[in-house]
């Protein structure tokens, strides 16, 4: 009578050991793709579109102002998350990220002061920057990376060239200037949803269905040098931050571009110096510097230049249909290079960033554009190139270094802003001293500036192409560098879970 329950008892459990990890993933694929685009989205400042809906009295200047303080507090955040995410893991950081977002959210539709919008765009860079490392952590954590990582890489390059794009979609047509307080809730709240699953998840399948892996464990303990160089990322992103906000008090442009130039050069060299797991590492960190200056900020003014106007542009119902086939194009990239032999691996990397500066040249070439389908050339490249150089510098550098380079990555977006926008200032302050009552001037005054910030952009990340190959191959020819390369997932996710664990406890 006894015999039954025992082959229902031995089969119950690997049921439930195999079911519960997949779903975990499934959430975390999910959470991933709703959660990045939610972080992107709070960067853009895009209240002076619909200022004309501002209450009488109300400062546009300080209302710009208060807007404005998204992206610096994401950047700060970012460093401290990361320290944060490995110590306490993953899902009640994404929790406590989403619910700020989320309360952001539902108080902005009764903000009517100035100071309000300000503590509450506070509140959006804050829940951002926890999302970004936590979301990150969440899919290095699991078994099925190969995959996850990938999308993980796609979702943020696809995020990057859509964010301004996306912030003024939720704005179109709109009634009220609260709306960009609150520009996708439904969104935010299916994230909380799948964050609240994934938390309960991770809590049944004991952390995560990782507890039994090698590498899990240990590697969510940041270590002694982690902490030091992630202390060392917050002087160049409040620097950052400081001229972020100084910019909206009519500091010189010319100041502005020379202090947001020196602070991209003291990031290339924490990049270079601040490397603690080896040249994978570093790489990944110039990755990091590159992707975030030129993309999000160059995709931003395409976005402006194209909404129609003067500059006669398709407009967004013109535009989404090139972002939708990019964003797709970045997805499908980035599980492709996830998938490719290790020895292309670092071959990936440059010619991803290659393929990012053929979409700075075609910018160039294409931008104005009368309609939407020459568009598809440069966002493609731009967001596809993105994804595959992250995931070529992902499968060589290991957990803390990735920290390190999301800690770059934010304040390379607010330096490339910078950048861009006193390139603008001084570009369109020339145009308007020669065009004499010829309003084409200006038109091609912001023509011009979007060429020659996408020629400086391409410059620069040929500049880290260069600077990260040269560093590369002087470690390689070093004696006893002390380099470390985590080799890339193997075909079976627990065979490579129990290599990686091995390799790190010979460590």
């Amino acid at each position: 009578m006894a015999v039954p329950p025992v082959p229902q008892a031995r089969t119950a459990a690997p049921v439930r050991a195999v079911r519960v990890p997949l779903l975990v993933d499934v959430v975390i694929g999910l959470l991933t793709l709703v959660a990045l685009p939610l972080a992107l989205v709070a960067i853009p400042n895009t209240i002076s579109v619909v200022a004309a809906l501002l209450p009488p009295g109300v400062s546009q200047v300080d209302m710009i102002r208060a807007h404005g303080l998204a992206l610096p507090a994401m950047l700060v955040t970012v460093p401290l998350a990361a320290v944060a995410v490995r110590r306490f893991r993953a899902a009640p950081i994404l929790v406590a990220g989403l619910t700020l977002l989320a309360l952001a959210d539902v108080a902005g539709g009764y903000t009517d002061t100035v100071a309000l919008v300000g503590v509450l765009r506070v509140l959006h860079g804050v829940g951002a920057g926890m999302l970004v490392p936590a979301t990150l952590v969440a899919v290095a954590e699991r078994s099925r990376r190969r995959v996850l990582l990938p999308i993980w890489a796609g979702a943020l390059a696809a995020s990057l060239l859509t964010a301004q794009a996306l912030a003024l979609w939720a704005i179109r047509d709109v009634t009220s200037w609260q709306v960009t307080l609150q520009p996708y809730p439904l969104l935010t709240g299916v994230a909380l949803a799948l964050a609240a699953a994934y938390l309960v998840l991770w809590m049944i399948s004991g952390d995560g269905g990782t507890r039994a892996e090698g590498e899990i464990l240990p590697a969510n303990r940041p270590t002694s040098a982690e902490r030091g160089r992630l202390a060392l990322a917050i002087v160049p992103a409040a620097a950052i931050a400081v001229l972020g906000v100084g910019i909206t008090f009519d500091w010189p442009p010319r100041l502005v571009v020379a202090a947001a130039a020196l602070a991209v050069v003291a990031m290339l060299g924490l990049a270079a110096l601040g490397t603690f797991e080896g040249q994978g590492g570093r790489t990944l960190a110039f990755v990091n510097v590159a992707v975030g200056l030129v993309v999000l900020p160059t995709a931003a003014q395409m976005t402006y230049i194209e909404l129609g106007g003067p500059l006669g542009g398709p407009g967004l119902k013109g535009l989404w249909v090139p972002f939708l086939v990019a964003a797709l194009a970045a997805l499908a990239a980035a599980v492709l290079a996830g998938r490719a032999p290790d020895a292309f691996t670092d071959r990936m990397t440059a010619l991803g960033l290659a393929a990012v500066v053929a979409g700075l040249c075609a910018t160039w070439l294409l931008v104005p554009a009368p309609s939407g389908t020459p568009l598809v050339v440069p966002f493609v490249l731009l967001a596809a190139g993105s994804a595959v150089a992250l995931v070529g510098a992902f499968r060589t550098a290991g957990l803390g270094s990735a920290m390190l380079g999301l800690s770059l990555c934010f304040p390379a977006v607010l330096a490339g802003f910078l950048l861009g926008t006193g390139i603008q200032v001084n570009r369109l302050r020339d145009a308007a001293e020669t065009a004499r009552g010829n309003g084409n001037a200006l038109v091609e005054g912001f023509i011009d500036a979007l060429h020659m910030w996408a020629q400086i952009g391409g410059f620069v990340v040929v500049g880290v192409i260069v600077l990260s190959a040269v560093l590369t191959r002087r470690a390689a020819a070093a004696p006893g560098n002390g380099q470390v390369v985590i080799p890339a997932p193997t075909p079976s996710p627990e065979e490579d879970d129990g290599a990686r664990g091995d390799d790190r406890a010979a460590r």
